[in-house]
């Protein structure tokens, strides 16, 4: 490749439109009288050391990294609760400014390392001076506690070059389902929390009809 930057802009300009839009999904959120199940977005493009890399791995041909590497721009949904995601991920399903082409559930269904989070990949339209292009964005949905863990299990495997060794691996995996266990646990709280309110609320209105 001879020009990494300019193959890269498109997505930088991808990454940075999804960004605005998503943040002003929760802004929407933020004033209306709804919950909101955004907690933070965040994005990035692939740095060209981790893409070579990605390549080298995977038998990815550098011409080919556009049709065949889903993750060259990325987004980042953090939530609070774990049902949080499934109104994210049905959000996500609604727009129509770009298109869902692959979902993949590692929620229900997580990794071996005991890696959680919700993928979806989106082709989302970019238009540049030569026109528009449709290019793929990968969007993963998480929760706080998800987010935690996998941002501790990414240093590791930098850390040891993608070689963890067993002993802190099956720790990572312990770590994982106590993160699941406390987004499972929270969750419980919040709905006791609210149907405290309800009663409350509903006390209140009878004693004002009294």
């Amino acid at each position: 490749m001879s020009n990494w930057d300019v193959f890269l802009t498109p997505y930088k300009q991808a990454v940075e439109e999804l960004k605005v839009k998503l943040k002003g999904v929760r802004e929407q959120y933020q004033k209306s009288s709804l919950h909101t199940p955004i907690e933070f977005v965040t994005g990035r493009v692939k740095p060209v050391s981790s893409i070579l890399d990605k390549a080298k791995r995977k038998n990815i041909p550098i011409d080919r990294l556009g049709e065949e590497m889903q993750d060259l721009a990325g987004l980042r949904i953090v939530t609070q609760f774990v049902e949080d995601i499934e109104t994210v991920v049905e959000l996500i399903r609604t727009r129509r400014d770009f298109e869902i082409i692959e979902e993949r559930d590692y929620i229900n269904e997580k990794k071996p390392s005991g890696y959680r989070s919700y993928h979806l990949v989106l082709r989302y339209p970019v238009q540049t001076i030569e026109g528009e292009r449709k290019i793929l964005v990968e969007l993963q949905v998480r929760t706080l506690a998800m987010n935690f863990w996998s941002t501790i299990e990414h240093s590791l495997n930098y850390k040891y070059s993608g070689e963890i060794p067993e002993e802190i691996k099956n720790r990572l995996l312990r770590a994982a389902e106590a993160a699941f266990q406390l987004d499972e646990e929270v969750s419980i709280i919040r709905d006791e929390v609210r149907e405290a309110q309800s009663i409350i609320i509903r006390e209140q209105e009878q004693g004002r009809k009294l």
